[in-house]
């Protein structure tokens, strides 16, 4: 049996530690956005030393390029970008102080090793609900890598942000216990 729950970003490990695989999750408070090309430049910045454009510890990386934004509106279509694309970075990320990401789709044995090793999370969004999800966004502004147009890394503010725990801090992974669950006899 799943449950509802209502999360605050940034996140606490104590709220991670009461989250399941499958609980559905109303996300709350500023999260950050980022893709394959913006993930490669944060993990040269550690590789050199550097300090990221934004304070990583505790935080939640949202794996969408939105759509440029309508008159009116904060943000365009913000639909999740698929997550293995991200894989080869995430465990960098994740000893960090990364503590969870949204996206779709399956994430690699790294990723998930990574996950149970520092107490992580990963959300899944609903794929083809983009106008829907970007209502939940209230805020935006670009950090970094401005150059990079739609990939560029934008902290965003959300409220009832829907998203499924897809991968808990224990490693059960939705995308393989799942479908068990639905199977027809």
């Amino acid at each position: 049996m799943t449950e509802e729950r209502i999360l605050q970003a940034p996140l606490k490990n104590k709220d991670i530690e009461k989250l399941t695989c499958g609980d559905k999750v109303m996300l709350n408070g500023t999260i950050y956005t980022a893709r394959d090309a913006a993930h490669k430049r944060l993990i040269q910045l550690l590789e050199d030393g550097k300090p990221l454009p934004f304070d990583i510890k505790d935080q939640i990386i949202y794996y969408v390029g939105p759509t440029p934004e309508k008159p009116g509106e904060v943000i365009g279509s913000a639909g999740p970008t698929t997550s293995n694309r991200m894989d080869p970075y995430t465990p960098r990320l994740l000893d960090a102080g990364l503590k969870g990401m949204i996206g779709k789709g399956q994430r690699s044995k790294e990723v998930i090793e990574a996950i149970v090793r520092n107490k992580s999370v990963y959300f899944a969004a609903t794929g083809g609900a983009s106008v829907l999800l970007a209502k939940s966004i209230k805020k935006l502004k670009i950090i970094a890598y401005e150059d990079l147009g739609t990939e560029a890394i934008r902290e965003i503010y959300v409220e009832n942000f829907p998203c499924i725990v897809a991968i808990d801090f224990k490693g059960r992974d939705l995308y393989e216990n799942g479908p068990e669950n639905y199977q027809i006899l």
